[in-house]
């Protein structure tokens, strides 16, 4: 599914297509899933998602990972696999939102994990005020970097700099 999506994108993706790949019948596929959405995002939650698996470790330097964090995420999600899968993510979204919010959270729930204990690290430490909420922190960085992969372009060294001192500002304490 990911390589028939990388090479062709969603649309080119179809029920025929994975039929003859799984060596079974059109009436087969249809019998077990109503629409190509529902196969992609079945494959999508028994597969990995890109970025969700990123992590990198944490250091004394709050910024520093952040930036490690966001550029690994926009580097996992820039390639044509990545692309592909994003783009489908939001197509299998629209068409059953049920489904959408599972693959999403199964997206997310890493990524809040990762910035929730780099946050309460610095909160920890005094870098960052008690009230900073991490997984608005977690939902900002995920929306960049799709967007960066809905657009087919990884965040630049500057967008990511920008970002993470913006955020930085907004969260330090005092």
């Amino acid at each position: 599914m990911r390589r028939a999506l990388a090479a062709g994108g969603y649309d080119a993706v179809t029920i025929e297509g994975l039929a003859e790949a799984a060596e079974v019948s059109k009436q087969t596929i249809y019998r077990w899933w109503p629409s190509k959405a529902a196969i992609l995002g079945e494959a999508l939650l028994e597969g990995g998602l890109p970025g969700a698996e990123v992590s990198v470790p944490m250091t004394a330097d709050l910024g520093a990972d952040l930036r490690a964090w966001f550029s690994a995420m926009s580097a996992a999600l820039a390639d044509p696999e990545g692309v592909a899968v994003a783009r489908a993510l939001i197509l299998v979204t629209a068409s059953d939102p049920d489904l959408g919010l599972a693959l999403n959270e199964k997206l997310a729930a890493p990524i809040r994990e990762w910035v929730a204990a780099r946050v309460a690290r610095a909160v920890e430490a005094g870098d960052v005020r008690a009230d900073a909420d991490a997984a608005a922190i977690a939902d900002q960085f995920i929306a960049m970097a799709s967007y960066a992969a809905l657009i087919g372009q990884p965040l630049s060294a500057e967008r990511v700099e920008e970002t993470v001192l913006l955020l930085l500002r907004g969260i330090a304490q005092g």
